[in-house]
């Protein structure tokens, strides 16, 4: 028997990796297996180029649990080791300064395990003693067990062990006794291993029987061993695509598109990316695509990898040049990662142009569902934004489809405004804003549809994309002015008349929640409604935008503002006019004069003083004047508000655009409701 000190500068190793790998145990078993399959693959490939001329048997690896013994072992078939591979890979580690190593690597086991070849020493983490009896595959060999119980010294002896390959055998300590049960291994090799290119068998089938599941004589094969990623396209139908997409995602709908990815040069990548149905939801998780390299799974934390807008994408990415054993820090600064995300958003979107091209009726059918991929990418991503501007579709309240520039050659003639401009129309609610998308298509105009969670953010895209080009939705003004052919029409109304109306109308404008309204007039044709209400672009755009953006609450935090838009040119506003001053202007008309006389007074006492200080008695003098001022403006609205509560006609038609706009409800409505019913 031999005896020794495993070759590693630090005192002792172990206590390193229990202490600073316990939070990723549960990788000891990844890295074990994923040894079993190397061995297996060495030895079909000397086999294959003849250096090998036995038996190759039946190539799997076992993972078997003894609960009495308290022992997990995984067995292989493959190249074995002789006691001077031993030596070389087991007994030697590549490892120096220690508390540099300590501090460095304190919080991620995986660079650890991967950065210094400590695969198989990651079996400490769960292990007590670790054994391994091994039997190269070499002419003459001879079968050489192994030993350590967790401190630098080792044990080494010959053996007789029947058959070619090597069993590691864990005696699982106190603290980690869950992996004695076949449930929690079945999971572990489940995520780890289901796709490895060699068959993994762990415990037995089992069959319902006598009102209980028992296990049978057939062992349980953990893995498939060729999945769809390794195949190529050629070799599969779309029901094998969607039976490999259901095998990883169970309960999900069909996806929408997939993307077989085979590339060797300059990196060797394959996989395959699905795009899913996303819910009403707009909810972006990040765990979606699984990371693998020759078949064994790393990470579904894929950050760096693939590119920021694709993560709403699922499916597998497999690449051998992306090292098993990676960190999150590794994935972002790797110049060959880089690469393959930039391969990835080129492949997704040359396939997306396949499709449009190929098969546009069914990628118009698809294109709601597939569109928040599309414009989270072009917005986040520039490379993908201009590939995207060939596929990107724009949809009309119509249902028709249309391609960026196919939509401008529609509209170029009709909606380009006076100064040139380009105006896209838009609603994001058909059915609460038809008046408005109907006077638009009435003059023979086209109205967007852009409801999508992400359509607010896109217009503005569009807008810096689309040279002198604007988006307004519908109900941000009157029609005429939202696409000015020439000079507004002169609103005719005398300063009085303005004054009235305004104080009138302002007076039954009841009180909404977090609305803000400014009546103003237009003189549009005596066809169009009596009053419209509108947004303001603008305002709106933000408010919207500080929902989903932080930093922005002082837009979300502003009450709405909406114009009261009065048609000075409808009959039934001329008779509200004219009734109005015939009824109130002679009230008025003293107080205005009054108020005109103190305004002019305050102004001569500001003129005279405006190259310096005003003394005592002017303050006083002004602030009397203002004081008087206001007391009369109180008089006016208490006038105006009189004589317009005693007016149906103007609450009923304030109402009638409040009711078009879903902004009357609850008492309110139901004084309309009482009003109309009276006037009928």
């Amino acid at each position: 028997m031999k005896k020794g000190n495993i070759g590693v500068t630090t005192e002792n190793i172990f206590p390193v990796i229990k202490k600073f790998l316990y939070s990723d145990h549960e990788i000891f078993l990844r890295e074990l297996v994923s040894n079993a399959i190397d061995a297996t693959q060495k030895l079909k490939t000397l086999s294959s180029c003849g250096e090998y001329k036995g038996e190759l048997g039946d190539l799997k690896v076992s993972v078997s649990i003894d609960k009495k013994k308290g022992t997990l072992t995984v067995s292989d078939r493959g190249i074995g080791m002789t006691p001077e591979d031993i030596d070389k890979y087991i007994n030697q580690i590549a490892f120096s300064g220690a508390e540099e190593f300590l501090e460095k690597y304190k919080d991620n086991a995986n660079a650890i395990i991967g950065h210094f070849g400590l695969g198989f020493y990651s079996a400490f983490m769960v292990a007590k003693k670790v054994e391994i009896r091994s039997l190269s595959y070499k002419d003459g060999a001879k079968a050489v067990k192994w030993e350590c119980d967790g401190s630098p010294e080792y044990s080494m002896e010959e053996i007789n062990k029947d058959s070619r390959g090597t069993d590691i055998i864990l005696y699982i300590d106190d603290e980690n006794k869950d992996f004695l049960e076949q449930t929690r291994i079945d999971t572990l090799l489940k995520k780890y291993c289901r796709f490895l290119p060699v068959p993994v068998i762990s415990g037995k089938e089992q069959e319902w029987k006598d009102g209980k599941y028992v296990d049978t004589d057939k062992d349980k094969v953990i893995n498939e061993t060729s999945p769809a990623w390794m195949k190529k396209p050629t070799e599969l139908s779309d029901d094998d695509y969607l039976k490999f997409y259901h095998e990883l995602y169970p309960g999900q709908d069909d996806p929408l598109f997939w993307i077989h990815l085979n590339v060797d040069y300059p990196f060797t990548l394959t996989g395959i990316l699905f795009f899913p149905k996303i819910k009403n939801n707009f909810d972006i998780n990040k765990n979606r695509i699984q990371l693998y390299c020759n078949q064994v799974f790393v990470t579904d934390s894929v950050e760096g990898v693939v590119p920021d807008f694709l993560m709403l994408l699922q499916g597998v990415i497999d690449s051998p040049d992306i090292p098993l054993n990676v960190s999150r820090s590794y994935l972002q600064s790797d110049a060959a990662v880089k690469k393959i995300s930039t391969y990835i958003t080129k492949k997704v979107s040359a396939r997306l142009e396949e499709i449009f091209k190929s098969n546009r009726d069914e990628y118009e059918k698809k294109w709601d569902d597939i569109k928040i991929f599309i414009e989270y990418g072009m917005l986040s991503d520039e490379k993908f934004r201009e590939a995207g501007k060939k596929f990107t579709l724009l949809k009309d309240t119509e249902g028709k489809y249309f391609t960026l520039d196919e939509y401008k050659q529609l509209i170029e003639s009709t909606q380009t405004d006076k100064d040139g401009n380009l105006i896209h129309l838009y609603t994001n609610n058909p059915i609460a804003q038809y008046t408005y998308i109907n006077s638009a298509t009435e003059k023979g105009y086209s109205v967007l549809l852009m409801d999508g969670q992400l359509d607010n953010h896109f217009i503005g895209l569009l807008e810096q994309q689309i040279e002198k080009s604007q988006f307004v939705r519908v109900d941000s003004d009157v029609i005429d002015n939202l696409i000015r052919k020439e000079n507004k029409k002169e609103v005719l109304l005398t300063t009085t008349q303005r004054n009235i109306m305004t104080g009138a109308f302002n007076s039954q404008i009841p009180p909404i929640e977090k609305a803000q309204f400014i009546v103003t007039f237009e003189a549009m044709s005596a066809t169009d409604s009596p009053i419209i209400i509108t947004q303001n672009e603008y305002m709106r755009r933000m408010k919207e935008m500080a929902a989903f953006q932080p930093g922005m609450d002082f837009y979300g935090d502003m009450p709405n503002s909406y114009n009261l838009i009065i048609n000075t040119e409808h009959p039934l506003i001329s008779k509200i006019r004219d009734d109005a001053e015939v009824n109130v202007a002679n009230k008025l008309t003293p107080i205005t004069k009054v108020i005109d006389d103190n305004n002019s007074k305050i102004a001569q006492i500001r003129e005279a003083n405006k190259n310096k200080a005003l003394n005592d008695e002017d303050n006083k003098t002004i602030s009397s004047l203002e004081e008087a001022t206001k007391a009369l403006r109180d008089d006016e609205t208490r006038i105006l508000s009189e004589y317009a509560s005693k007016q149906p006609l103007i609450k009923q038609l304030i109402d009638l655009a409040l009711l078009g706009n879903g902004l009357l409800s609850g008492e309110e409505l139901n004084s309309f409701i009482r009003r109309s019913i009276s006037l009928l």
